[in-house]
């Protein structure tokens, strides 16, 4: 039994840029809206991501530069606290501290601390340059972390969207395209069906 060899289709790579008969002018401004839309989408989301992450580093970095740590005393018993049922849960009460900072002024707050902590218990807080009470800065390493997701993030966010916008100015070229054939076709169909004798 012969065997039948099914042609291959051959990729030409790059045929919007060469020079050929069946290249249109809509070719053209394809090629260049895909070279246009790749090069500002790695480009753009690369400056972008790195910006974002940089800011976000100096943020994180001024923060941890104006809080510093102070010990406070528990002023009052933790275990007797009802439990928080909202937001995030990660078993610590809020619970009234107090803290004298370097000049001696002496402050109060809430913070979270283990829910069997009891009266007079020692725990560690975090406070501004004024001496009020701040969330404890994230470490180098979390903070690290966090600026590379954020790079990452808003880069490859940028770049999805600009390819994504480059993606439907392609479709609209597209639907003109085929506009422009339709013409075309009601124009020459007629001169072939008269050079065939009127069939078909």
């Amino acid at each position: 039994m012969a065997r039948t060899r099914r042609a291959k289709a051959t990729r030409v790579w790059f045929w919007r840029w060469r020079h050929n008969a069946l290249r249109r002018h809509s070719d053209v401004v394809e090629a260049r809206i895909v070279l246009a839309t790749w090069i500002l989408a790695l480009l753009g989301g690369t400056l972008l991501g790195q910006a974002a992450a940089e800011g976000l580093d100096h943020s994180l970095a001024d923060r941890r530069t104006a809080a510093h740590a102070v010990t406070a005393v528990l002023t009052e018993d933790a275990s007797k606290i009802p439990p928080v049922t909202t937001g995030f849960d990660d078993g610590k009460v809020w619970a009234k501290v107090r803290w004298t900072t370097t000049d001696g002024v002496t402050h109060t707050a809430r913070t979270k601390v283990d829910p069997d902590a009891s009266t007079g218990t020692r725990v560690t807080v975090w406070v501004d340059g004024s001496g009020a009470l701040v969330a404890e800065p994230a470490t180098a390493t979390e903070a690290e972390l966090e600026v590379v997701g954020t790079g990452l993030f808003v880069g490859s966010g940028t770049g999805s969207m600009v390819l994504a916008g480059g993606w439907l100015v392609r479709r609209r070229l597209l639907s003109r395209r085929l506009v422009e054939w339709d013409a075309e076709w009601k124009r020459v169909g007629p001169q072939w069906r008269d050079l065939s004798g009127g069939k078909g």
